[in-house]
Parts: structure tokens; sequence; C-alpha cells
């Protein structure tokens, strides 16, 4: 059967991403502070924001030949200036990929050849890796500007670029709106490498929508933590446009690595209130209560925490909540999805809970026979809506795997609708572990571990054994700074785990780890875990 959004369809206007986000729709004014530096109080109003990106793409166009089409890349954590250069570019007529910072030369240099990038803004923390890079995809140091005021080694800052003329941003029409990209934003998709996603003009623009009106307590009154990274479409989506769009403000944490403190201090000082965050900082503010307590951080303007990019428990949902009386909203989305397909409405506290369909969207829920699964029946999670991604740059062939020709996405996460019309997420469904004629899932075993006194953070896989020709859970476990590694607590937590689950997901193997890896959105990188073949080996002698 198909789900449709509990939602009333809502009218998508077919104008590009500038004429959208500086339409506003909610009466903001130009002197209104959008953007805010939380580390050296820098702001960024309405008014300066549309100024000087007109400013930038007049100066991209006649100054370095950017013409429509071309593609502009950013390197950078989070920073001021990350909007102003999205939206100049755009008003150029420009496409957009942004880098992850984290990311090497030779891959850094990949995405660049890959997108046909053609000019490099970076931050100068990341100089040297984008020299390399653009040596590689073979394009000219002249054309690489940075995040700062001053000129170094020779490479100009992109305030350079600036021009004391505007330009009249490029208007596209209603058909060129759902054809043409506006953003690249590379991901390893459902599977496999990294891939560059076609988030076009009609997709954000249609995603805006959808969560504007989705999200309609949200308003110019709050403020927002921008701890998120802006690269990732999570953050692009939620904390520069829907911000804009809402007139709300946004708090910038412009540093690549979570610091706590910082954190703490921002949130005190700004009077933060939403703050958009991932589950391994939930756990983190849960588990440093003590040192913020210690440090008398003053967290009670903090009215709302909206997670995403991966689930969590809802034990530690609930222990969040207690620990500071603030309640936890869960979405789900792809970067495919522009992110958002769904939002919780209200503040729930159950295990996998995603919320329901936002407007515009549907729902079907498959097995891995193709066929379609009713209430309650767990299953691939396909959607088809107006924020569904163009598909992936330069490859049909992984485009045609995953929109089928009816316009579904396949997503490859592994959940379940209940009747009412709430979405519950269960895993990927490619890292289901098959024990026999059963399904594991790893997300449940995780939980569980993650209740027990002696675990910080942990990761269960599937080992495939030749001589029973099946999988096998194995456990990761990262334990708590005080605990010691030892034999018997590995036998520890394989009872405590045993006891909690049907025989069948019992705990194979514990093998204990300093850090489980995480990517930079929160998401536990089990395929680097399997890569780990002699805890394998050792776990199946």
């Amino acid at each position: 059967m198909i789900f449709k959004s509990n939602f009333p369809d809502i009218d998508i206007k077919k104008i590009g991403i500038y004429q959208f986000i500086t339409s506003n729709l909610h009466g903001i004014k130009d002197d209104e502070i959008i953007f805010i530096n939380g580390i050296i109080d820098k702001k960024l109003t309405f008014g300066q924001l549309k100024a000087n990106s007109k400013k930038l793409a007049f100066g991209l166009i006649n100054k370095i030949g950017f013409k429509r089409g071309d593609v502009l890349a950013i390197c950078s954590h989070n920073h001021i200036d990350y909007p102003v250069v999205i939206f100049g570019a755009i008003a150029a007529g420009g496409i957009v990929t942004t880098v992850n910072p984290n990311n090497t030369s030779k891959e850094f240099a990949s995405q660049l050849k890959d997108c046909g990038a053609s000019v490099i803004i970076c931050h100068p923390d990341y100089l040297k890796k984008a020299i390399k890079a653009a040596e590689i995809a073979n394009i000219h140091e002249s054309k690489i500007f940075l995040f700062d005021e001053n000129e170094i080694n020779g490479f100009l800052p992109f305030l350079s670029l600036l021009s004391d003329q505007e330009i009249n941003p490029v208007e596209y029409t209603p058909e060129e709106v759902k054809s043409t990209t506006a953003y690249l934003c590379y991901s390893s998709g459902t599977t496999g490498k990294s891939k560059g996603i076609e988030i076009t003009h009609s997709n954000m623009v249609s995603n805006l929508t959808q969560i504007n009106d989705f999200e309609d307590q949200i308003n110019h009154e709050n403020i927002f933590m921008g701890s998120h990274d802006f690269f990732h479409i999570y953050g692009l989506t939620f904390l520069i446009h829907f911000i804009i769009i809402k007139g709300a403000s946004c708090v910038i944490l412009c540093k690549l690595e979570f610091e706590l403190e910082s954190f703490c201090r921002i949130i005190q000082h700004y009077k933060v209130n939403i703050a958009p965050i991932v589950p391994p900082i939930i756990l983190l503010l849960v588990n440093k209560i003590s040192l913020i307590k210690e440090r008398k951080y003053d967290l009670s303007s903090l009215k709302l925490i909206i997670s995403s990019s991966a689930p969590f428990s809802g034990d530690l949902c609930k222990e969040f909540v207690e620990t500071y009386n603030v309640p936890i909203k869960q979405a789900y989305g792809l970067t495919e999805t522009s992110p958002f397909a769904t939002a919780m409405k209200t503040h729930e506290i159950v295990d996998g809970s995603i919320g329901v369909l936002i407007p515009n969207m549907e729902c079907k829920v498959i097995s891995e026979d193709n066929k379609e699964l009713g209430y309650n029946e767990s299953g691939e999670f396909c959607f088809r809506g107006p924020n569904i991604m163009k598909g992936y740059l330069n490859n049909k062939e992984a485009t045609k795997a995953c929109i089928d020709s009816d316009g579904w996405f396949h997503t490859g996460d592994f959940g379940y609708v209940d009747p009412q019309g709430n979405f519950f997420i269960v895993d990927r469904f490619n890292e289901l572990i098959k024990y026999k004629e059963f399904q594991i899932i790893p997300s449940e075993l995780e939980s569980i571990l993650l209740t027990h006194s002696s675990i910080n953070d942990s990761a269960v896989i599937g080992i495939y054994s030749d001589e029973q020709q099946t999988e096998y859970p194995l456990a990761y476990v990262e334990l708590k700074p005080d605990k010691i590694q030892s034999d018997q607590l590995k036998e520890e937590i394989k009872d405590f785990v045993s006891q909690k689950v049907a025989p069948y997901k019992k705990l194979h193997c514990v093998h204990f780890i300093d850090k489980i890896p995480k990517s930079s959105t929160g998401k536990t990188l089990r395929r680097s875990l399997r890569a780990k073949n002699e805890c394998v080996k050792q776990c199946l002698l």
C-alpha cells in the first residue's frame, strides 16, 4: 500500500532558490540579525546577506569569468560568510558543491574533477589541501580564494571579488527550476563510493516549503545553535536556508571539531533555544552533566533539541529529557531527499520513532522481493515527492538503481509505519545481520549495549562464518574512561545482552575499541569496522 502524508498538499513556488530565500515570506526587516559568529561575535544581517551575495555574484562574473552553470567549491568548517558565498554563486547562476574539510587532498581532487569545479573558496586552515587538490584537478591557483580578510602567500580573500555593484540574480523558468542543479552534495548514497547528488532549485525550494509549513511554531524569535556542519545537506538546508526563511538567528560554532565548552558557552551567552544536533552530542551532554554543572554553565534557555542524521534509543532520549528538562524531536531524511522526508510534530520518546511524513510526500514499504507491505510490516522505505534528487552526477546506473520508473526513491533504510501514520526506522537494509533464517537489527543490540554501566558507545556488525554458512553479530564496544578492559567484562557484556534478547540475537563476540568511528553527521561507520579483519578472524576462532 502507499502511505500518504496526514497533512494536506501545499503549493510550491516554481522559482529559483535565490528568489525564494529573499522573497521574505515572514516579513523580516533588513536589519534583522541572521548569522552570528559565536566565537568573535561578528554578525550578519538579512540586508547584508542580500547585498554582499549580489556583489559577490557581480565579481564572480566580471572579475574571473564565472558563467551560468559553472561550479564553485566551498571547503571550510562553519563560517559566517559561508551563506554569502553560497548565495553569491547561486545568484550568478552557478552550482555550489560543498566539500568535507576532513577529506584528503586526493578525495578533494576527486570531487573537484567529478563535478567540474572551476573556483574554490576555502578556509586558510585547508589551503594546503586545496592547493594540492586544485593541481590534481587542473584548477589554476588564481581561482582559489580564502575565507579571510587578508592575502596569504599570494592567495586573495574572497572579499576581493566583491564589487561596488550588485547583480540582478539569475532567474529561471518553471521548467528550468525543475531541471537546473543548484547543489552537488557528495555522499555514499544508499550504498557504494561517494557520489555527487544533484539537488535542483525545485528540490530545495520544495523541501524548504514543506518544512516551513510543517514547523509552524518556529519564527524570528528563535535562536539556533549552528554546530551542525554547513557542508552537510542537513546543515545546508536547515541552518542556512531555513533560518533565513523564518528570519531566525543562527549562532555559529566556527570549529570543525565539536567542543563541549564552546557549545555550552554559546548557549549560555546568546540564550540559544533550539539546538539541532546529532545523537553522539546528545550522549556527550548526558555523560558530561557533572562537568557542565561544575563549570556552572546555564543551559536553561534551551527549549528544544532536534536530532537527525542517525537514530538513537528511547532510553537515551528519556535520560536526556530527565537530565535537562528539554524535549527532543527526531527528523529523518537523506541527502537524496534534500534532506527531510519525515519529522516529529510533537515530542515523543519511542525507540526508532522518526515522526510522520511531511506535506507532499508519500511512501511505500517493500519486502526484499519487492512486495508492497502494510501497517506494522517492516521493509525498505521508498519515498516519492518533489524534494527527491535529480539523480547522481555522471552516474546513470546508480541513479537507475535507486529511483525506479515510477519515481520511487529506494532508501536502503529498513522500518515500518503504524496505523496512525507514525514512521519507525529500524536500520540500514543492507546492514541487517542475517543469522540463518532470522534477521538481526544492529541498532537494537546497540541500544541495549548503551544501557550497560560500563559502555560509552557501541557498534554491532555481522561477521560471516564460512564454516557455518551464516552471519553472527559482533559488538565493538567503547568503554567509559574509568572502566578497564578484560575478558571477564566481555563475558559480562555478552551475558547482559543475552538476558534481554531472543536466543538468535545473542552476541557471538565482543571487541573493545578506543573510539567508535562516526561520520561528521554522527552516523556509525560500520563499513570501516568490517575492514578490521583481524578482529573478525579472532572472533571466528
